[in-house]
């Protein structure tokens, strides 16, 4: 999956959105539902009633960006329904977009060098 380079924060939906929504239609859901700025650089995924579908959008800097990916034979892991999102990690976020188990990856923690 192609992902932005640095820093980005990914957030989940834990509840099933309408799937006709498109990038507006999914923006107004952050900003309204979330009360967050789709317009931020995160990535916020959302996924469809039948878990089968997913949709990430995330703002690059000159425009909206839509990925929309469904699966064949299989549906996506998606953690119980709660309100507002829940916060992934990068790990976390590719293995999910793979269809696997992201619950059961942890990404390792890594510190910064201290100055001797």
């Amino acid at each position: 999956m192609i992902t932005p380079a640095g820093n980005f924060r990914v957030f989940l939906a834990t509840e099933p959105v309408d799937f006709r929504k498109g990038m507006d239609g999914l923006a107004g859901y952050i900003a309204h539902q979330f009360d967050l700025d789709p317009f931020n650089g995160a990535i916020y995924v959302f996924r469809s009633k039948r878990a089968d579908r997913l949709k990430m959008i995330v703002w690059d800097g000159t425009g909206l960006v839509l990925i929309v990916k469904r699966l064949r034979k299989k549906r996506f892991i998606w953690p119980k329904s709660q309100p507002g999102p829940i916060t992934l990690t990068k790990v976390q976020l590719d293995a999910l977009f793979d269809g696997i188990n992201w619950q059961a990856v942890a990404a390792p923690r890594i510190e910064k060098p201290s100055v001797i």
